[in-house]
Protein backbone atom coordinates (compact mmCIF):
# COMPACT_ATOMS: atom_id res chain seq x y z
CA UNK A 1 0.00 0.00 0.00
CA UNK A 2 1.00 3.12 -0.98
CA UNK A 3 1.85 5.82 1.86
CA UNK A 4 1.07 9.16 -0.31
CA UNK A 5 -2.19 8.68 -2.81
CA UNK A 6 -3.97 11.32 -4.19
CA UNK A 7 -8.07 11.39 -4.94
CA UNK A 8 -8.46 9.75 -8.46
CA UNK A 9 -9.88 12.85 -10.56
CA UNK A 10 -8.30 16.77 -10.13
CA UNK A 11 -10.06 19.76 -12.14
CA UNK A 12 -8.20 22.83 -12.28
CA UNK A 13 -11.64 24.63 -10.74
CA UNK A 14 -11.61 22.77 -7.86
CA UNK A 15 -8.01 21.75 -7.31
CA UNK A 16 -5.81 24.13 -4.82
CA UNK A 17 -3.13 26.34 -6.21
CA UNK A 18 0.47 26.86 -3.93
CA UNK A 19 2.20 30.10 -4.22
CA UNK A 20 5.90 28.74 -4.13
CA UNK A 21 7.58 32.15 -5.02
CA UNK A 22 6.74 35.44 -6.18
CA UNK A 23 4.87 35.06 -9.97
CA UNK A 24 5.04 31.20 -9.66
CA UNK A 25 2.23 28.50 -8.30
CA UNK A 26 1.81 25.10 -8.54
CA UNK A 27 -0.99 22.40 -8.77
CA UNK A 28 -0.68 19.10 -7.67
CA UNK A 29 -2.54 17.23 -10.37
CA UNK A 30 -1.90 13.19 -8.94
CA UNK A 31 0.42 11.17 -6.95
CA UNK A 32 0.97 8.13 -5.83
CA UNK A 33 4.75 7.42 -3.94
CA UNK A 34 6.59 6.25 -7.30
CA UNK A 35 5.10 9.10 -9.09
CA UNK A 36 3.63 12.65 -9.28
CA UNK A 37 2.64 15.55 -11.91
CA UNK A 38 2.53 18.84 -10.91
CA UNK A 39 1.13 21.83 -12.96
CA UNK A 40 3.06 24.89 -12.51
CA UNK A 41 2.37 28.07 -13.93
CA UNK A 42 4.84 31.14 -14.31
CA UNK A 43 4.22 35.31 -14.98
CA UNK A 44 6.55 36.63 -17.40
CA UNK A 45 10.08 37.16 -16.28
CA UNK A 46 10.17 34.51 -14.00
CA UNK A 47 14.07 33.13 -13.27
CA UNK A 48 13.71 29.73 -11.86
CA UNK A 49 17.03 29.11 -9.95
CA UNK A 50 18.84 26.31 -11.24
CA UNK A 51 18.58 23.10 -8.81
CA UNK A 52 19.06 19.38 -8.64
CA UNK A 53 16.77 16.76 -6.68
CA UNK A 54 16.72 13.07 -6.32
CA UNK A 55 14.07 12.60 -8.76
CA UNK A 56 13.38 12.03 -12.11
CA UNK A 57 12.01 14.81 -13.84
CA UNK A 58 9.96 14.99 -17.37
CA UNK A 59 8.44 18.15 -18.47
CA UNK A 60 6.23 19.63 -21.25
CA UNK A 61 5.66 22.91 -21.83
CA UNK A 62 1.74 23.47 -22.10
CA UNK A 63 1.56 27.09 -23.10
CA UNK A 64 4.14 30.17 -22.88
CA UNK A 65 8.08 30.02 -24.24
CA UNK A 66 10.90 29.41 -21.60
CA UNK A 67 14.36 28.82 -21.50
CA UNK A 68 15.33 25.31 -19.76
CA UNK A 69 18.70 24.78 -19.19
CA UNK A 70 19.74 20.33 -17.93
CA UNK A 71 23.27 20.13 -17.37
CA UNK A 72 24.75 23.46 -18.63
CA UNK A 73 23.07 23.27 -22.10
CA UNK A 74 20.33 25.58 -22.53
CA UNK A 75 17.11 25.38 -25.21
CA UNK A 76 14.22 27.46 -25.86
CA UNK A 77 10.71 25.73 -25.42
CA UNK A 78 7.12 25.96 -27.19
CA UNK A 79 4.05 24.62 -25.84
CA UNK A 80 4.71 20.84 -26.99
CA UNK A 81 8.19 20.76 -26.42
CA UNK A 82 9.62 19.73 -23.44
CA UNK A 83 12.89 18.20 -21.22
CA UNK A 84 14.01 15.54 -18.92
CA UNK A 85 16.33 16.06 -16.06
CA UNK A 86 18.21 12.76 -14.66
CA UNK A 87 18.00 12.37 -10.70
CA UNK A 88 20.68 14.75 -9.55
CA UNK A 89 21.34 17.01 -12.53
CA UNK A 90 21.18 20.76 -12.45
CA UNK A 91 18.36 22.33 -14.11
CA UNK A 92 15.67 25.11 -14.42
CA UNK A 93 13.55 27.50 -16.44
CA UNK A 94 13.19 31.12 -17.04
CA UNK A 95 10.04 32.03 -18.29
CA UNK A 96 10.14 34.30 -21.18
CA UNK A 97 6.41 34.44 -22.30
CA UNK A 98 3.68 33.20 -19.71
CA UNK A 99 2.88 29.79 -19.30
CA UNK A 100 2.26 26.81 -17.93
CA UNK A 101 4.58 23.59 -17.60
CA UNK A 102 3.64 20.07 -16.71
CA UNK A 103 6.02 18.13 -14.44
CA UNK A 104 6.55 14.50 -13.96
CA UNK A 105 8.80 13.31 -10.80
CA UNK A 106 9.17 10.08 -10.05
CA UNK A 107 8.74 8.44 -6.86
CA UNK A 108 6.78 11.64 -5.80
CA UNK A 109 8.45 14.52 -4.15
CA UNK A 110 7.35 13.88 -0.40
CA UNK A 111 8.48 17.73 -0.04
CA UNK A 112 5.70 19.11 -2.20
CA UNK A 113 3.37 17.21 0.16
CA UNK A 114 3.93 19.03 3.36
Amino acid sequence: MDKYTSDTFQTEATGSWQTIEPGVRRQIMGYDDRLMLVKVAFEAGVRGALHAHPHSQASVVLSGVFEATVDGETRMLRAGEGFYAAPNRMHGVSCLEAGTIMDTFSPAREDFLK
